[in-house]
């Protein structure tokens, strides 16, 4: 079973509906001792880095999600969510994140090289630029456009965790991961038949890995 980690912030039953219609076994839910049980864990999120680190740290749920991660369990993170599973934040003040994966969240400057100015927040489809094709999120997925809609984006020294960007006047990190470990900046419940291919490839990357007993 997937649990999609309810702690406040964000977009949760529309993550749920999507995975309904990949007939996937699925709940949305804050008790931690549902979520110890779940084969794989979605980390939605709408909303600033500040308040939604705070919600997972009061509930208890931010160790939750760190044990888990450590005992071997499956994390896709989206839009917020994927931001969280980095070092730290710049939004609003400087705050640390899950740590999963290395990087730091910054906020679009608004201007780009040239000088030129550019709207912010970046909203809209943008073309995914495969970084590394064969990542388990990316499988069966030869082209595609997904739906953005966010103000900061992730700087990384390890490109290994850049699995797709997309370019807004910079390069915008989209998915990311490693190990068992994942991320799409972008929605992929509300980004179209590509969207929904990812999250299927993750549910059934958590299948795989449960059979596998991982």
């Amino acid at each position: 079973m997937i649990g999609v980690i309810d702690y406040g912030m964000g977009n949760l039953f529309s993550v749920l509906k999507a995975l309904d219609r990949l007939d996937v076994e699925a709940t949305v839910t804050d008790r931690k001792e549902v979520l110890e049980r779940c084969d794989g864990l979605v980390l939605p999120g709408v909303g600033a880095f500040p308040d939604a680190m705070k919600a997972l740290n009061e509930t208890g749920l931010k160790e939750l999600v760190q044990r888990k991660v450590e005992q071997g369990t499956p994390l896709l993170g989206i839009c917020l969510g994927m931001q969280l599973l980095f070092d730290e934040s710049d939004e609003n003040t400087s705050t640390t994140g899950l740590g999963l994966l290395p990087g730091r969240i910054v906020r679009f400057e608004g201007e780009n090289a040239s000088g030129e100015m550019f709207k912010v927040p970046h909203m809209g489809w943008n073309h995914l630029d495969q970084r590394h094709p064969s990542s388990v999120l990316l499988n069966g997925i030869e082209d595609g456009y997904v739906y953005f809609v966010h103000s900061y984006y992730l700087t990384t020294e390890d490109d290994e965790v850049v699995i797709a960007s997309a370019d807004y006047e910079t390069t915008v990190p989209a998915v990311v991961g490693k190990g068992h470990v994942f991320g799409t900046q972008f929605h992929p419940e509300k980004s179209g038949p590509t969207g929904m291919k990812i999250l299927k490839n993750f549910c059934e990357y958590v299948t795989e890995q449960t059979e596998r007993g991982v």
